[in-house]
């Protein structure tokens, strides 16, 4: 029949687009992240069971334990967690941040990726803050696992570790040090979403209670096919797809929802599977946990800025020097949900200089 070499030309051409048509539907769908190896688990694991249960032994001991219920109490530490795989080219600006600041009021925290080369300052408040770190992928439950590390660490470190701020290289202070705290810790009306506001207590100054800031959606566009990211029925029965929720991955947690996401090892199962498309574990895996465990125990939204205009491969709007000013600044402290923003990414490294410039006058002045 194809004896014709015209004929059979012509059949592998008309051939051609039918299996390009079919190829997605024949062939298996390719993994868009990199599954974790067993030696990173079992590792994680044991540093995970190790901080749980320095924190039980604490929770049976009064004399180590730092509660939340009195807001002047000056041992209540903010835990500063970065997550990055390039420079912290904003160090300066930190340092700026916490100049200062007693340092019983905070703790830091760095993971960063060890194949990438990152410079480890030698000076400011960077300087030996470095964390035991793995190497992270992006869109992969690595960042997961290197956020809960992080975690994991600082609850170890200081019991007096009281909200755990997740921030990466590319974040940056909108305000002072003495306005974060006091916002966390102090403020009782910062929180706009919360029903303590209109208490009789609140209206008295008193906090009554603490919850995590950390952004939690429902109605989220593309919620389904982030759901059957790793297929269809796979999120099954630890997850329904009600019970899934999408956010952003920085968040400010308190203390018994950073033991929360240490302890989980039942959704950890689902969410650690690699994905097939639409794949962000770490934007899926935090909200998710929480809203099941304690949705009223969070805000649902985060104090992080983040401007999704001009979204370029999953990658937000990146300001650069011509855009830094302090009519910005104003303008990403902003918010509907609370007092203000309290931080805001993404800047290009070389926005460090414009920023500096504002720093005293704008920035940290409150």
């Amino acid at each position: 029949m194809y004896s014709n070499p015209f004929v059979l030309t012509f059949a592998l051409l008309v051939s051609l687009p039918i299996v390009f048509l079919l190829a997605p539907r024949i062939l298996p769908p390719r993994r868009t992240s990199v599954p974790i190896s067993l030696d990173d688990e079992l590792d994680d694991i044991s540093l995970f069971n190790r901080a749980v249960s320095l924190s039980s032994s604490n929770a049976n001991n009064p004399s180590k334990v730092f509660h939340l219920s009195s807001s002047k109490n000056p041992k209540l530490k903010l835990a500063f967690l970065f997550l990055t795989n390039s420079d912290l080219h904003f160090a300066p600006l930190w340092d700026r941040f916490f100049d200062g600041t007693p340092a019983n009021l905070y703790n830091i925290y760095v993971h960063a990726d060890p194949t990438v080369n990152v410079t480890r300052p030698t000076s400011g408040v960077f300087r030996g803050r470095f964390i035991p770190g793995k190497r992270t992928y992006r869109a992969s439950p690595t960042l997961i696992s290197a956020t809960r590390r992080l975690l994991a660490t600082a609850l170890l470190h200081d019991p007096a570790n009281a909200y755990f701020v997740v921030l990466s290289q590319h974040c940056i202070p909108l305000h002072s040090f003495r306005y974060v705290y006091g916002s966390l810790f102090v403020s009782s009306t910062f929180d706009l979403t919360s029903p303590e506001s209109d208490s009789v207590l609140s209206r008295l100054g008193v906090r009554e209670r603490y919850r995590s800031f950390i952004e939690i959606i429902s109605n989220e566009p593309r919620l389904w096919k982030r759901y059957i990211a790793r297929g269809r029925f796979v999120m099954m029965p630890e997850v329904s797809f009600e019970q899934f929720r999408v956010g952003s991955q920085f968040f400010a947690l308190t203390r018994r929802h950073a033991l929360v996401v240490i302890k989980d090892r039942a959704l950890w199962r689902k969410f650690k599977l690699p994905c097939y498309k639409d794949c962000y574990p770490e934007e899926h895996y935090f909200p998710t946990l929480l809203s099941m465990a304690d949705p009223d125990g969070c805000t649902k939204y985060t104090l992080t800025r983040v401007n999704w205009t001009g979204t370029v491969n999953g990658h937000p709007h990146t300001y650069r020097p011509a855009e830094v000013s302090k009519e910005l600044i104003y303008r990403l402290r902003e918010s509907n949900q609370s007092d203000s923003y309290l931080f805001a990414r993404k800047f290009a490294p070389d926005c460090l200089q414009p920023l500096m410039r504002l720093a005293k006058s704008v920035i940290l002045k409150d």
